[in-house]
């Protein structure tokens, strides 16, 4: 992966990790479009569980994001051409 890529992606999966650590308990998680619609929804979305778990899916995505940031890509070892290898 280049270099622009994964910075790239580790500052996509860091921002959409702290927008799911932080949209399910704010206010705006309570007035959206889908519990405005869709009224079957509004007590499994508004029940703190679900909310846990969508927020636990942020913290994932933000550990995977200093993972990538961290990690070095192993280099590729080219095997010797066959007319130089010892016989």
């Amino acid at each position: 992966m280049t270099r622009i890529l994964r910075a790239l992606t580790v500052v996509l999966l860091f921002e959409m990790g702290a927008l799911l650590l932080y949209l399910p308990w704010s206010s705006f998680w309570e007035q959206n479009y889908f519990l405005t619609h869709y009224l079957w929804m509004r007590p499994m979305m508004l029940h703190p569980s679900f909310r846990g778990i969508v927020s636990g899916i942020g913290v994932l995505d933000i550990f995977v994001a200093f993972g990538l940031f961290n990690s070095r890509e192993a280099a590729v070892s080219v095997p010797p051409p066959p007319s130089q290898v010892a016989k």
